[in-house]
């Protein structure tokens, strides 16, 4: 039996971006892979209606400088969607591309002892952009942060300059 309060397929609109580096193409693909294999997502009943059961489809893009989340059932019917200001999630993305381009210097030079410094510094930003997305979708979707986190990566894919 499939889980009902979870995202079973997301699929992201990357139309007019710039091709992501290497190192951003993998985060992307292993956030994706974590992402299906465990989260939670689901959404809240509106004017008493009942709430909606997943699984769910997600889709994430960028149009006129908003984040759009798109919820819809496995049938392909919308369920919901959402347009967030990008502008909450700027400097944390920012923080986040300026770590992990330590984080991928440091993995080729450093010693392991100065590599999980800066491994912990970008999990505390990814913690950080998780609670900023937990934030603003309040009361529309209810996640956990580990779903947070790996929406958040794929949010960075989206919006590299936010």
């Amino acid at each position: 039996m499939t889980p009902t309060n979870c995202i079973c397929r997301i699929e992201i609109d990357d139309q007019g971006l710039l091709p992501p580096t290497p190192q951003i193409a993998q985060e992307r693909k292993v956030a994706i892979f974590d992402l299906l294999e465990e989260n939670s997502f689901s959404l809240p009943g509106r004017g008493g209606a009942a709430a909606p059961t997943g699984p769910f489809c997600l889709g994430l893009a960028i149009r006129e400088g908003r984040l759009v989340v798109e919820a819809s059932n496995e049938a392909g019917e919308r369920l919901a969607e959402f347009h967030l200001s990008l502008g909450p999630f700027r400097q944390v993305v920012k923080d986040y591309f300026q770590i992990c381009e330590s984080y991928f210097d440091a993995v080729k030079r450093l010693p392991p002892s100065q590599i999980e410094a800066i491994d912990m510094a970008r999990r505390g930003i990814h913690n950080e952009g998780a609670e900023v997305l937990i934030e603003r979708l309040a009361g529309k979707a209810e996640l956990d942060r580990a779903t947070a986190r790996r929406l958040f990566t794929l949010i960075c894919v989206l919006a590299p300059g936010a």
